[in-house]
Parts: C-alpha cells; sequence; structure tokens
C-alpha cells in the first residue's frame, strides 16, 4: 500500500515527520520495517500558510446576503465554499457534470502533491485578484500584502 507522506529536514540532517499525518505514520512503523522512498521537493510551505493566511482575511471581510435562507433554513458563510469560490473565479477548475447532469465547476485541488510552486504562485496572484475585485475593494495590492505579511507574523 502506497502512502505519502511530508519530512522536512532538521539542523542535524535527519528527515523529521513534516505533520500530523506524517507523525501518525511513522509511529506506526515497528523497529526494523522497511520501507521505500521518492522523495520530491514540495512547495515551499510557508508560502502556502501566506495563501491561507490570506484568504482568512477576505474570508473575515466578506458578507453574504443577510437573512438569506434556503427551504426555511439559514445560510451561513462557509470557508471551504468561500476558498473553492475563489479558486473557481481565479480560473483554476474543472467543469464536471452532477447527477442531474448539470455542467458545475469544481476547483482544482491546491495540495502539495496536486500542484506545484510555479502554478501555485499563480494561483496566488489570481486568488489576490479575485479579492480585490469582489471582496477586499477598499485595498490596494501593496496594502493586502502589507496585511497578509503582518498576520504571518502573529502564527
Amino acid at each position: 500500500m502506497a502512502t505519502t507522506i511530508s519530512l522536512t529536514k532538521s539542523p542535524n540532517g535527519s528527515l523529521l515527520p513534516f505533520d500530523e499525518g506524517a507523525r501518525e505514520f511513522i509511529s506506526k512503523l515497528k523497529a526494523g520495517d522497511a520501507v521505500n522512498a521518492k522523495i520530491t521537493r514540495i512547495r515551499n510551505p510557508l508560502f502556502h500558510r501566506k495563501f491561507f493566511a490570506l484568504l482568512g482575511l477576505g474570508f473575515d471581510a466578506w458578507e453574504p446576503p443577510a437573512d438569506a435562507q434556503y427551504k426555511g433554513q439559514a445560510i451561513a458563510k462557509n470557508f471551504e465554499r468561500f476558498r473553492h469560490d475563489i479558486l473557481i473565479l481565479a480560473g483554476f477548475y474543472a467543469p464536471v457534470h452532477n447527477i442531474r447532469g448539470d455542467v458545475r465547476l469544481e476547483a482544482k485541488s491546491i495540495s502539495f502533491s496536486n500542484m506545484d510552486e510555479y502554478e501555485f504562485d499563480k494561483v496566488y496572484n489570481a486568488a489576490i485578484d479575485v479579492l480585490l475585485k469582489h471582496v477586499l475593494t477598499k485595498y490596494t495590492r501593496e496594502d493586502l500584502d502589507r496585511v497578509v505579511e503582518r498576520i504571518l507574523e502573529f502564527v
């Protein structure tokens, strides 16, 4: 069974688990277990965090229509839907059919294994353009960059 985990190089040169999934996988290995590894360099994880800080800023500023309802149920803000909508508006989507035969747009995955640094940079910049146009209309690109950098200082 193939499993993909992310590792990071420590100052002493050893490879350590990068996230909880990797820690869990490694903890299940017994002493003496042998594993094969295909090593590829992943995207910059700090850039990934920067993207989510940007999305968080946009989500906090975005207000859907007040008192919106569907079949008597209040409609709540949802970060995942917001994230997907930003990616779709930024042009990173795949058209798919649903069971009724309607065409829907599905956001492309931005996971480390599905997108390299070059494409992720395009996603990041396109997402900024979408947020500046639709949500953060009082910001300039420079203002937005400064605010995101400030947020990352506290994360």
